[in-house]
């Protein structure tokens, strides 16, 4: 089974877990962050890849940090959005928020030019992120940041074509450009723990679980590049050198860290290992990889994700760009969104009559998956609809009216905000 993020597939969540190893994002891991948002309470956000590095820097006001990126390639819709909310979440709590323009591989996988895609990114994208309530942070275009696109150059040095075409299923006939673009994804990813834009800290990606093999990919890479391995087995935890220059000085700085923070418990040079115990395993990898930057080694701590369930379109398929009939888009007009809520696919019965007697099936509506999805803010109100539809008390074109009610005083504020938000959109992009 491959993921392909430039697909527009649908997904069996609940294969992701045994298929790709993601973990899932359940209350044990999110229960103690402050002001929980609606996406973690009511599942939207599913799973996760080492969310416990995050959590550990937020509880201990630490420094972390957000990459997130936005492909110009269509107009934004409400489908987008949850990556915005997330991300002015994180902001809110903490973290340096940094934002990728993906004009590189709009270039290379939608054939848009990099001037098409950055007027793309300007007027549909970066002014939504600011009137939806996003403070000033760091916006880039990949294409005009020369860090990124060399970093994605040096660290490709330790991938192979059989590992991109087993993660990507790249065919004789994809273009190179396209071969890249997870390169360069890389490099936006990691790129950010370099001392020029804020130094080493844990990284936080939150995505669609389409964008999953740019993850795994990216902390291959991360692990590839490490000078230190790191392996907790059973009681004690393994560190191994593993480059073959200055081994004996790597080995007597680790203890010395293994020290601050637990016990060495065996000695073994001639594997060039040490075995400790030690509790803190987040402190020690960042401990660790600073000691690898002096030794010339890139020392990224490996990123972490979350991944968020897609909201679907008004037809029950995925929502996109590409069929605009069944997408809500944020500079849509009051009147084209009521068209489309009027048009869309609900759970409910044949007639009122049967929906009165046997219930509705808001589990399969897309009316109530919009609601869920942000438009109601209150669980407990979220939650009586769902009771009511289910017995038959709420019937599909009093759900709908209400969504129009809340869509259309969205739609309305947020082009208010749009207007104020051109002004302020220098200073957001570096």
């Amino acid at each position: 089974m491959i993921i392909d993020p430039w697909s527009s597939q649908k997904y069996e969540y609940e294969k992701l877990f045994e298929n790709f190893g993601i973990e899932k994002f359940d209350k044990e891991i999110w229960k103690d962050l402050p002001d929980l948002p609606f996406f973690f309470r009511r599942k939207i956000v599913f799973g996760h890849r080492d969310f416990q590095k995050i959590k550990y820097s937020i509880l201990r006001n630490g420094k972390w940090a957000i990459l997130t990126g936005l492909m110009p390639s269509g107009k934004m819709h409400f489908g987008h959005k949850i990556v915005i909310d997330q991300v002015i979440y994180y902001q809110s709590i903490g973290a340096d928020i940094n934002i990728a323009v993906a004009d590189i591989e709009a270039y290379a996988t939608r054939g848009y030019s990099l001037k098409e895609a950055e007027k793309l990114a300007i007027d549909e994208y970066i002014t939504n992120y600011i009137a939806l309530g996003l403070k000033p942070c760091r916006i880039y275009f990949q294409s005009k940041n020369e860090d990124v696109k060399d970093l994605a150059y040096l660290l490709a040095k330790k991938a192979n074509l059989s590992q991109l075409n087993a993660i990507y299923g790249f065919k004789s006939s994809t273009n190179m450009a396209h071969v890249f673009a997870p390169f360069i994804q890389t490099g936006d990813i990691l790129h950010v723990q370099m001392e020029k834009y804020g130094g080493l800290r844990p990284t936080l990606v939150p995505v669609g679980v389409d964008q999953d093999p740019h993850i795994r990919f990216c902390r291959d890479l991360a692990d590839a590049h490490r000078i230190y391995s790191i392996v907790p087995q059973n009681e004690r935890t393994g560190i191994f050198v593993k480059i073959e220059e200055n081994v004996e000085d790597l080995l007597k700085e680790a203890e010395e860290v293994v020290e601050k923070y637990g016990k060495v418990v065996e000695r073994n040079y001639a594997y060039k290992a040490i075995y400790a115990k030690i509790d803190d395993l987040n402190k020690l990898d960042y401990e660790l990889a600073k000691i690898e930057r002096k030794y010339g080694g890139y020392g990224f701590i490996s990123p972490s994700s979350t991944y968020h369930r897609f909201i679907s379109g008004l037809d029950g398929n995925k929502m996109s760009s590409s069929r605009p009939q069944y997408a809500l888009f944020l500079t849509d007009t009051p009147d084209e969104s009521k068209k489309k809520i009027w048009s869309a696919k609900t759970g409910g019965a044949i007639s009122a009559e049967e929906q009165k007697k046997h219930g509705g099936k808001p589990e399969e509506c897309m009316i109530y998956e919009l609601f869920m999805y942000g438009l109601i803010k209150e669980d407990k109100e979220l939650e009586e609809i769902y009771k009511e539809c289910k017995d038959g008390k709420l019937l599909c074109g009093e759900c709908k009216r209400k969504a129009y009610e809340l869509i259309k005083e969205f739609l309305e504020e947020l082009k208010e905000k749009r207007e104020i938000a051109k002004e302020k959109i220098k200073d957001y992009i570096q």
